[in-house]
């Protein structure tokens, strides 16, 4: 049986895909490219659906309420780091769109880069820290429970294909990235 943690950390690598794409789309920026709006909107697409929506979310409505049990013994609990982080990526989403709204370049890298350099810190406090102290703290039923509502949340939040709709946006946008390096 995979664990929650696992699934959530293999979403993680699809998010870094576009934080990857975002970073080299900034530093194209910054060389004097001229803002590509439709990258930064699939981008923002993907973030606020992909990586809030359906990832976040998960972890806030079920993973994070789970570890504030009583019942759970964790010797700090994390939980209102992570909110707080969400909120504050959140925040960066819609400055990137403001930025694209104003036609100003300084907004757009400053908050794409702002939400790359807080989501990778974030990923990997959770990966590293969050993640292995609630593989320790959460016993089986817990977790096949966990498992249970996450493939609730994926079909409530998701009509069919959503999700490969979003991984292919994931997908694009790191090919293209992928190009741009070796171009």
């Amino acid at each position: 049986m995979k664990k929650p943690t696992e699934m959530l950390s293999e979403e993680h690598q699809h998010i870094l895909k576009v934080i990857d794409a975002m970073e080299t789309e900034c530093g194209s920026i910054e060389s004097g490219k001229a803002v590509d709006s439709e990258f930064f909107r699939d981008a923002v697409d993907f973030i606020r659906n992909y990586a809030d929506r359906f990832h976040h979310s998960k972890e806030e409505d079920i993973l994070f309420k789970e570890l504030c049990k009583d019942t759970v013994q964790l010797h700090c609990n994390p939980v209102e780091q992570m909110l707080y982080e969400h909120d504050l990526g959140r925040k960066f989403v819609k400055g990137i769109e403001e930025g694209l709204k104003k036609g100003s370049k300084t907004k757009v890298v400053e908050n794409a880069r702002g939400y790359s350099e807080l989501l990778r810190e974030h990923i990997y406090k959770e990966d590293n820290v969050l993640y292995p102290m609630a593989d320790m703290a959460l016993g089986n039923e817990a977790q096949k429970s966990m498992i249970k509502k996450f493939k609730e949340a994926e079909e409530k939040k998701f009509s069919k294909g959503t999700k490969e709709r979003y991984l292919d946006i994931a997908n694009k946008l790191g090919r293209r990235n992928t190009r741009r390096k070796t171009g």
